[in-house]
């Protein structure tokens, strides 16, 4: 087991990318502790849950000052994505152990795949593509609504894997609502205060968050998110695609080796 003080520093560079991202962290975060820390999964994903909502805020803080959040956007996901987390925390208390590892791999897998092939697609160029306000967004009734039900699966996936839930908004904001990669990070960071809120609220019901290691985590995220947040608007949105998915499949095969 490696000594608990260097969950700052894992807690520093997962921040970064989190934010980055916006995917959370958890997708590190609940390998790391499984791995390193000995965690059985759904004490892991209860804790990564609870440190991600420091991560979030703290991104969010930065993105703001930015300008690059559709809060209304934003808020009409966390009407699906909040109850969503809660039904995936309580779905987490009562999965066998090997299971709930063997979908969280997979399903990452999924989601990387899904990236990738997004990101090649697109030509790499330095101008960005136009930029559609959050009231062109929500001017299409049909989108808002698929938009949200498929955000309540993202919730679903917060709750569940302790991932915070960016891993499926990020994608739905960009394929299913049309939002620009740097917004879509950065909205989703905003939606995952709420969303991550929720989840924690049945894992601490179920008694499976260890706090001290939340915050040591925390403590590390926090700095790293205003890293990441900084860094991303440097990087092209191709890039940042096709980082998302490396990451996202890396994570996903050590998670499907430790529980086959």
């Amino acid at each position: 087991m490696l000594d608990w003080w260097l969950l700052v520093v894992f807690g520093f560079f997962i921040g970064i990318i989190a934010s980055m991202t916006g995917v959370g962290g958890g997708i590190f975060i609940v390998p790391i502790l499984t791995f390193f820390y000995a965690f059985v999964v759904n004490s892991a994903t209860g804790t990564s849950l609870t440190s991600i909502i420091f991560t979030a805020i703290a991104s969010t803080l930065n993105y703001a000052k930015q300008k690059r959040i559709y809060y209304k956007t934003g808020a009409i996901l966390i009407i699906t994505t909040a109850p969503g987390a809660y039904l995936g925390a309580w779905l987490a208390t009562i999965m066998e152990e090997r299971t709930l590892g063997l979908v969280f791999g997979v399903f990452l897998i999924l989601v990387a795949i899904r990236m990738i092939i997004s990101a090649l697609r697109t030509k790499a160029q330095k101008q960005a593509q136009p930029v559609r306000t959050g009231t062109e967004l929500l001017h299409s009734g049909k989108t808002v609504i698929i938009g949200a039900g498929l955000s309540f699966f993202g919730g679903v996936a917060s709750g569940l894997l302790g991932i915070g839930g960016g891993t499926l908004v990020v994608p739905i904001l960009i394929v299913a609502m049309g939002m620009p990669i740097h917004y879509a990070t950065a909205t989703s960071m905003f939606t995952m205060i709420f969303t991550s809120i929720s989840g924690v609220a049945k894992y601490a019901q179920a008694d499976l968050i260890n706090f001290p290691v939340a915050l040591l985590l925390a403590t590390g995220t926090i700095f790293g998110a205003q890293v990441g947040a900084y860094t991303s608007k440097k990087i092209s949105g191709r890039n940042l695609g096709l980082i998302f998915g490396i990451m996202l499949v890396v994570a996903g095969i050590n998670m499907i080796l430790k529980y086959m």
